[in-house]
């Protein structure tokens, strides 16, 4: 299978560089069965599920991944991205004092922040100081994190760093985006990317689900860089996703369960959710079992799914991993011809577009 067979025209102004107001995009529903289309509001979504469907959203929250300072004792500028916790192991790598926290990262300017590298991160929230301890493939770093004053890490990372805006959002972070970057049902720190189909949710939308008869369960997935890691291979088959986090609790599972065993529908909220009900699936022969794990599953046409049975998403980059998620599901050709109606009708693009719910 061609990579070059899921690429598609999209011209550069419908790549939404800011969010609509919450609850306010436009929704294509595509019908699985038929590849009919229409048009409508995401305020409409609870008008296209029906009494007994079990909505699974992501509960991951973004933390504040990205970090601007200075080459201690240069000066020269820094920007690094935290990707998550390292496991590198323990040691402290020559920091002052010892201690500190390690994290995986990508760092610029890469070429000048060797192993013993020390940086410095400041606003008026706080400063934190990193040494480059370890360097790895496509630019990635270990780094240690340390606050000089002893105050907690983590915390410290919130306050002074930026929203982590995907690469193709070309404008600095903004106040609003600490909000709105976020989805109504964000609870687990983790993530370095939002789980952009459930941005589309207000209190008062999920209220009028619920008040359908609409089941609802969370799961957690921590949403990786590798969500934008481009497809570099010719054929689909030879792509390798990085493995994300993800965690599905006892209540959880026993819904999915129910609902499965009951001929209800299960609906994911998200690429993210998919795969990590999907990844369970194929580790439980089947059975969503409660538990943690990584998922590693790539999902590409030809995938037999064996949980979800309805999808809500965003509009995806050409050639990308869940343009084909997204194609498994629905298949390539439909998905296709409404992403060319979506782009003659200008829907918005990508994280702070327009949805898409595929039923």
């Amino acid at each position: 299978m061609e990579v070059a067979d899921f690429t598609f025209e999209l011209p550069s102004d419908l790549i939404a560089q800011e969010a609509a107001p919450r609850g306010t995009s436009r929704l294509l529903v595509l019908e699985r069965a038929t590849g009919e289309l229409h048009h409508a509001a995401i305020g409409d979504l609870p008008s296209f599920l029906r009494a007994g469907d079990l909505l699974v959203v992501n509960n991951t929250r973004v933390f504040a991944a990205r970090l601007l300072g200075s080459r201690v004792p240069s000066g020269g500028q820094v920007e690094c991205l935290l990707l998550g916790p390292s496991h590198a192991g323990p040691g402290t790598f020559g920091t002052p004092g010892g201690g500190g926290t390690l994290f995986d990262a990508l760092m610029h300017p890469g070429q000048k922040l060797k192993p013993g590298a020390l940086v410095r991160f400041e606003r008026e929230d706080g400063v934190l100081m990193g040494e480059v301890v370890a360097r790895h493939f496509h630019g990635r770093r270990t780094i240690r994190l340390w606050s000089e004053t002893g105050a907690p890490v983590e915390p410290l990372i919130d306050r002074i760093g930026h929203m982590p805006l995907p690469p193709y959002i070309r404008r600095n972070d903004s106040a609003d985006d600490r909000e709105r970057y976020q989805t109504v049902f964000a609870a687990v720190r983790g993530s370095v990317a939002a789980p952009t189909a459930g941005l589309h949710f207000t209190p008062e939308l999920v209220s009028r689900i619920e008040q359908r008869g609409i089941e609802r369960i969370a799961i957690t997935l921590h949403v990786g860089y590798g969500t934008f890691k481009p497809v570099r291979v010719a054929r689909v088959e030879d792509h390798v996703v990085d493995p994300e986090h993800y965690e599905i609790d006892g209540a959880a599972a026993a819904a999915i369960g129910r609902a499965k065993a009951e001929g209800r529908r299960v609906i994911a909220v998200g690429t993210t959710t998919t795969r990590a009900l999907e990844d369970a699936a194929a580790r439980g022969l089947g059975r969503v079992p409660p538990g943690a794990a990584e998922a590693g599953i790539f999902v590409y046409p030809g995938h037999r799914f064996q949980v979800i049975d309805g999808l809500l998403t965003n509009f995806h980059l050409p050639a990308s991993s869940l343009l084909m998620l997204t194609a498994a599901f629905a298949g390539r050709d439909r998905v296709l011809h409404a992403y060319r109606e979506a782009v003659a009708r200008r829907y918005r693009f990508y994280s702070y577009g327009d949805a898409m719910l595929i039923i």
